[in-house]
């Protein structure tokens, strides 16, 4: 059960940054974390990308460096004002992740960071299948997120965090096999690479 911490996380930009970038260390720091999910993707001016839950433009600051046609989607008015001020080169969309206003196959790559464990398990499902709906035959979801530690060492840490920042969704993420539930849906789907002792995973699924 996460305490109070979580809600000042959200609620100031400077207590947010500050968690993200101490939890960034375990792979390098934060510029390496956010670009874990992009290693051996092709990617050019033209392709589209959707950064899906993109928040405060965390993410999205480094997709626009790859890509003229960015665009974040998200459910928080207050993140997508941030995010809007933070990568003003984006295009932004407020909306629901399970029920997005695109149309079938808009998008060759569809982005999400640290998003897929603040949701239940329904609300889980239905989100990969939107992003299935709305990739391009051929388009790649790329994520990152929790993994249950495979080194022991990192377990207390990853506790810890999850503890203070995260709800009970989190922990379901640690027990639930991603990769599968991916390729029950449709997608071709890589084998996860784990960073961080294993306490983060990262899944390329192709439609």
């Amino acid at each position: 059960m996460a305490t109070i911490l979580r809600d000042w996380s959200y609620r100031y930009q400077w207590l947010y940054d500050g968690i993200s970038g101490l939890a960034a260390l375990s792979v390098g720091g934060e510029t390496r974390f956010r670009q874990l999910a992009l290693h051996g993707l092709t990617i050019n001016s033209e392709t589209k990308i959707l950064d899906l839950c993109c928040g405060s433009g965390q993410s999205t600051q480094f997709l626009v460096k790859y890509s003229q046609n960015v665009t974040g989607l998200d459910a928080s008015p207050l993140s997508l004002k941030r995010a809007k001020q933070n990568v003003p080169s984006a295009s932004y969309v407020e909306a629901f992740a399970e029920n997005m206003p695109f149309v079938d196959g808009e998008f060759d790559v569809v982005h999400t960071s640290v998003a897929l464990h603040e949701m239940e398990t329904e609300q889980l499902h239905k989100i990969i299948t939107e992003v299935y709906r709305v990739l391009k035959p051929g388009g790649v979801f790329t994520l990152v997120d929790f993994h249950a530690p495979t080194n022991p060492i990192f377990w207390p840490g990853v506790s810890l965090f999850l503890l203070l920042f995260e709800t009970d969704t989190a922990w379901q993420l640690l027990k639930t096999d991603l990769a599968g539930l991916l390729a029950e849906i449709g997608f071709e789907v890589s084998k996860p690479k784990l960073y961080a002792g294993g306490s983060l995973q990262v899944i390329h699924a192709k439609k």
